[in-house]
């Protein structure tokens, strides 16, 4: 059995819900443009050698992206080595041999560069407009991601459950060139999601989108104790938190406070949050997981946290800024692969240092 404690080439990823940005102007773009505008966010990742490139399905007017493998098929026209995944793909409302065919698709369109990050979904939007009871909640993601592991042997598949209808025998196409479709599962902090996660021996992804990172450094003693009692194994755990990078910390900050604002006090509404403040922001900046500033600072903070917490990819998730110019966007994707991540690894080869927890 592997292990995720010895150390492997860190990976890098962005990640993007379709969150529709400004044009020149002050606009706000279409829905069509938004999407068109991550396709060509991810080929730019893929020209200056970002890993991997991460959509997230969400149902709201905020966010553009509705069905990320569409998106992503498209994309994998367009790119010849990043990875293609979702981030996440709701499995609980949606059904698990279709997402098997669509990623699988995605996988033969991309030479076998698909990955999947299935998740129950921080939002609730999906149950209802796709006829689900959200009592079901718990046993919808539970029974599907079972059958979902059971697709991903690739052979003839019997199931039964209470949340679809069984299947007897059940040969599900097409298959993929590799034999099995990377998956891993998107936890936000739940002890009991992490276990499940270990039990089926699939990839740990962190959404750690607040507070100090160091935190859930026993999430993922959690996840290898547990794959150690299960048998299964322990793949090096990934984390995604927001972010956004300028050439200077003022620049980024004053570029992605308004839309984030925005876009926080929003859901916030829906939520019983309090408006965003703005020494609420900074600290956050400062001491939590926004990874915002100038490349240098972006860089510090990054290695900072992959060293604490001993994790084998970081993706950014570039978009929350909100209604952010497109040519501001563009400019943080080029600048997190053009100069963030050789800092990084520039830092990281330089061998540990001391971090006091939560700095």
């Amino acid at each position: 059995m592997s292990s995720a404690n010895s150390r492997t080439e860190l990976e890098f990823g962005i990640d993007s819900f379709g969150d529709l940005p400004r044009d020149d102007q002050g606009n706000l773009v279409t829905y069509a443009q938004a999407i068109r505008a991550a396709v060509d966010e991810a080929v730019l990742a893929d020209q200056i050698g970002i890993d991997v490139v991460a959509l997230g399905e969400h149902h709201r007017q905020e966010f553009a992206i509705s069905s990320p493998e569409t998106v992503l098929a498209g994309i994998a026209t367009r790119t010849e080595r990043i990875r293609l995944a979702s981030g996440v793909t709701v499995l609980s409302s949606d059904d698990p041999v279709r997402v098997f065919q669509r990623f699988a698709t995605v996988d033969a369109l991309s030479n076998g560069r698909a990955e999947v990050i299935l998740g129950r979904g921080s939002f609730t939007e999906s149950f209802p407009l796709f006829g689900y009871d959200l009592a079901d909640y718990e046993i919808l993601f539970e029974e599907k991601i079972d059958l979902f592991h059971k697709l991903l042997d690739e052979k003839p598949v019997t199931w039964q459950g209470t949340t679809r209808a069984p299947l007897v025998d059940a040969d599900v196409f097409p298959k993929t060139e590799s034999g099995r479709l990377k998956t891993w599962v998107g936890v936000g902090g739940s002890p009991q999601s992490v276990i499940r996660t270990a039990r089926y021996g699939f990839r740990l992804m962190l959404a750690i989108i607040g507070g100090a990172p160091d935190r859930f450094a026993p999430y993922i003693e959690l996840y290898r104790r547990a794959t150690e009692q299960f048998g299964t194994t322990a793949s090096p755990v990934g984390i995604h938190s927001p972010g956004f990078i300028a050439e200077t910390d003022e620049e980024a900050k004053e570029i992605y406070y308004p839309g984030y604002k925005e876009l926080m006090d929003s859901i916030g509404a829906q939520r019983g949050w309090p408006p965003l403040r703005r020494d609420a922001f900074e600290a956050e900046v400062e001491h939590g997981s926004i990874y915002l500033g100038s490349p240098e600072t972006v860089a510090r903070k990054i290695a900072r946290t992959v060293r604490t917490l001993n994790v084998g990819r970081f993706d950014l998730i570039y978009t929350t800024g909100g209604a952010v110019p497109a040519s501001s966007r563009l400019r943080a994707v080029e600048l997190f692969g053009t100069k963030v991540i050789p800092l990084v690894r520039e830092i990281l080869a330089e061998g540990p240092e001391p971090v006091s927890a939560g700095r």
